[in-house]
């Protein structure tokens, strides 16, 4: 039941801002093998890989998905949040005020810096109260704001601290948070520490964010996410899956990826092919997991389909007392907080 994926986490837990430097947050490592916990800082990671190890980024870089602007015939103002994109090209959002945005509804988008401007259209309107629109531009530069997690209450003064160092393909809403905690000399330790590091791209949408709202967790509807994956990166997981290496996934979005391929994709005795689809994988406890043996993650949060993965991984008994052991040590929660390396 969903209950069964439920905690408490006292709200001063939040964490309000990044870590400084970046790889300096504290780094839980969770044994399977023996159900051990053990703290670290973050920066040690590369003691704790192992040779030979293929560590998968997310390489997908934040839109700004705030969008403020009026709406044609009157003038009234309107802001939009943007949710993640759909297959036909729209994209799914919050429109306020939404009652006044009904399908067929048109609108200019004001830039933020400079005169560049969008137009747009409500071209549906869904059950939940959210707006399919669509743009007459897929560049957001300049025209919106880079929208943080609705529990970030305070902002941050500069932007690329909810970017990855290595984002590269514009196109997700919310950031994959698992990478926010490396630096470049980090990778660049890590890849003398003989790990290997390849790329792959999956658009978060905001549904991360979003709790799971039914008792029974496969009543919830997953959000479709676009993913690709290069033949570098296909070519180096096989590789390692072959010779016997861990994969290890940077972030739950990495997971999903990787699995999905592994579900949709795999023949003559590859793990996984190159490829370019969406994902829209629900992993719950139960799942056989064929391509990522570890996960490096963030502390979720609670009733979530990403603390759900991480229990299909190592097990809900030890993933929740690996939770209620980060509280009682006042570890920093969510997308800004601190980390977990699931082993």
């Amino acid at each position: 039941k969903t209950a069964d994926f439920d905690y408490l986490l006292p709200d001063d837990l939040i964490a309000q801002t990044p870590a400084e430097p970046r790889d300096h947050c504290r780094l839980m490592v969770v044994s399977r093998a023996d159900d051990a916990l053990s703290h670290h800082r973050f920066n040690e990671l590369p003691h704790m890989v192992h040779e030979g190890d293929v560590l998968v980024f997310n390489d997908s870089r934040v839109v700004p998905a705030r969008l403020r602007g009026t709406r044609d015939g009157t003038g009234g103002r309107i802001e939009l949040l943007l949710l993640g994109r759909l297959r036909d090209g729209a994209w799914r959002a919050l429109v306020r005020p939404g009652r006044r945005m009904r399908e067929g509804a048109t609108f200019k988008v004001t830039a933020e810096i400079g005169d560049r401007g969008l137009t747009g259209e409500v071209v549906g309107v869904d059950l939940d109260g959210s707006r399919r629109v669509r743009l007459s531009s897929d560049d957001l530069s300049g025209v919106g704001v880079v929208p943080l997690p609705p529990y970030v209450r305070t902002g941050i003064e500069d932007e690329e601290r909810y970017q990855t160092v290595y984002s590269r393909v514009e196109g997700s809403v919310a950031a994959p948070t698992a990478g926010l905690h490396f630096t470049p000399d980090l990778l660049d330790r890590l890849r003398g520490a003989g790990v290997e590091t390849v790329f792959v791209t999956l658009h978060v949408g905001w549904d991360s964010f979003r709790p799971v709202k039914v008792e029974e967790p496969t009543d919830h509807p997953m959000q479709s996410e676009q993913w690709k994956l290069g033949v570098e990166a296909a070519d180096a997981i096989n590789r390692a899956k072959r010779e016997g290496r861990r994969v290890v996934s940077v972030g739950t979005t990495v997971v999903r990826l990787l699995e999905q391929c592994a579900a949709e994709h795999t023949r003559g005795g590859e793990v996984v092919r190159n490829g370019s689809g969406w994902a829209s994988l629900y992993i719950l406890p139960g799942h056989r997991f064929r391509v990522v043996d570890a996960l490096l993650t963030n502390f979720h949060l609670p009733r979530s389909t990403l603390l759900m993965l991480t229990c299909a991984l190592a097990g809900r008994e030890l993933v929740l007392r690996a939770y209620e052991e980060a509280v009682r040590l006042r570890y920093r929660f969510y997308s800004f907080g601190d980390a977990m390396l699931i082993e």
